[in-house]
């Protein structure tokens, strides 16, 4: 009989397996496809150019402690700051850069509006103290010095109006940003990052992704170099150091159990594999609903099914160049982070409503990363790699994917040129990371790298519901992590050092 089982071999269930392996368990993970990774992985996917499959930075795990507590420099893993962390190349000419620092940001933004350079530092200093109180929650646990920081910044909301502060949580953060911001000159780069969390402009509740802007002058955003395989790659070395093990190309068909303890799992080929503790890192829906025999019922079974998962979802191109993007008032710093293309947010919002009805945007909201620009290795000498998102694109489109495809490539491609022009002539080649194809290779669900949506409701000790908050399931032995699960999806790695937390808490209770 296995000690412990993981279920799926992305970053949150390699984390997960590292803590456990770390503690003297001995565990074996399971994953599906020939290679871990899961939406972390970074493949070539045009010949000699390198791309990272969907994860394209790193924010919240170098808030943690997680890399320093599992050898991940050791292990291989560097970062390179992303600096500036994000701008904002408007159709007009016209950029606007969000730097780590808030003063250089301002000052950027001065250039184009003074007015508004004033209410960004303004909108950043009522920001911050709700990033330093939900920091524990991304953080996996509460430190001393951040018990400090919560209480500070509990101070700060009360001087300017606690019950304003609460009112401003529950708006959307169109709402948010339309209140507190002149225009669309840093309205629409703001909410280009927040719908990269994958959530609405017009979800109530929604605020935090708006006010999550503040983090990224707190922490910066990060380049894994070797791109987001790196990191996967740093975890998988961890883990073989540590004694764990890890099985590719092994699909988990059934998780079994009896009426109160898990009991181990049955593989697509048959196999049976007997386990005293079992943590899936997928879908928790898949896992909990499907792939567990019999399935979970009662009020959790209950609650979980009732988890949305709605049709607006990310479409991806890779794209092959031999030249970057040349904008009309552009820097070399300028292709460090994300590259907003989203010029106005009613755009955006009537963008997330065309797609959740099942149309193509009628206007697309793009942004793009351009990685080798700090990363070399990832194309061959003197050519790059340019990751470009649509964050709006419906999962269920009218007249299907097939029909739509070409004319998706065209019109991202001419949004690019309109901003860079002569960007057409230095494509090398393309390559489409499309909702049906996101589903077929990622294993995720209604194309969701997230598993389900990220919404108030569903976001913190109530993800995946308030029942399964905690990362334990009403099955003896049976828990669960990945982006669907508490706190929150992305790049966090928190959601596996919770669950591994979890087994190890209940292993002293016994």
């Amino acid at each position: 009989m296995e000690d412990v089982l993981v279920i799926g071999a992305g970053h949150n269930g390699l984390i997960a397996a590292c803590y456990l392996a770390m503690s003297g368990r001995q565990v074996t993970v399971l994953e599906a496809l020939d290679r871990p990774g899961g939406g972390s992985r970074t493949e070539e996917r045009i010949p000699g150019y390198r791309f990272n499959l969907h994860s394209a930075a790193h924010n919240i795990i170098n808030m943690t402690s997680i890399p320093s507590e599992l050898g991940l420099r050791d292990a291989g893993l560097t970062y390179m700051e992303m600096d500036p962390f994000s701008v904002a190349v408007r159709e007009t000419g016209e950029i606007v850069r969000f730097y780590r620092s808030i003063e250089k940001t301002v000052d950027s933004i001065a250039q184009v509006d003074i007015a508004e350079a004033h209410a960004y530092k303004e909108f950043m200093d009522r920001a911050l103290p709700y990033i330093e109180l939900i920091l524990p929650a991304m953080r996996g646990g509460t430190q001393l010095k951040d018990l400090y920081r919560v209480i500070k910044s509990i101070n700060q909301l009360r001087r300017s109006s606690l019950a304003e502060s609460i009112y401003d949580l529950s708006l959307p953060y169109e709402s948010l940003l339309t209140k507190y911001l002149r225009s669309d000159l840093t309205r629409g780069p703001i909410a280009a990052f927040a719908a990269h969390g994958g959530i609405g402009p017009s979800v109530s509740g929604g605020a935090i992704f708006a006010l999550w802007q503040a983090a990224y002058h707190r922490f910066g955003q990060w380049h894994a170099i070797g791109g987001s395989q790196a990191l996967i790659d740093a975890l998988v070395l961890r883990l073989k150091t540590l004694g764990g093990t890890l099985r590719c190309s092994a699909r988990v068909a059934a998780i079994e159990r009896d009426s109160s303890q898990v009991r181990g799992v049955v593989l697509e080929t048959g196999e049976k594999i007997y386990a005293r503790t079992v943590v899936t890192a997928i879908d928790p829906k898949t896992a909990l609903l499907e792939l567990l025999k019999p399935s979970l019922s009662g009020k959790s079974g209950a609650e979980l099914s009732g988890v949305q998962r709605g049709n607006v979802v990310q479409s991806l191109l890779h794209i092959a160049v031999d030249r970057l993007p040349q904008y009309r008032e552009g820097r070399v710093e300028d292709w460090n982070g994300l590259q907003s293309y989203v010029d106005s947010l009613s755009d955006l919002t009537q963008a997330w409503k065309e797609a959740e009805a099942g149309y193509m945007p009628s206007k697309l909201p793009l942004y793009i990363f351009t990685p080798s620009a700090l990363d070399p290795s990832l194309a061959p000498s003197h050519h790059h790699t340019i990751y470009l998102a649509c964050p709006a694109a419906p999962y269920i489109v009218r007249d299907g994917w097939h029909g739509q495809k070409q004319q998706f490539i065209e019109r991202a491609i001419s949004t690019i040129e309109s901003r860079a022009p002569g960007f057409s002539d230095t494509i090398v080649d393309v390559n489409t990371y499309l909702p049906e194809e996101m589903y077929i290779d990622g294993l995720w669900p209604g194309a969701h790298p997230m598993h389900i949506d990220i919404s108030p409701s569903q976001l913190g000790i109530f993800r995946p519901t308030r029942t399964l908050g905690q990362h334990r399931t009403p099955i003896s032995g049976l828990y669960i992590s990945g982006a669907g699960t508490a706190p929150t999806g992305g790049i966090a790695g928190t959601p596996g050092k919770m669950a591994a937390l979890a087994v190890l808490r209940d292993s002293k209770k016994r």
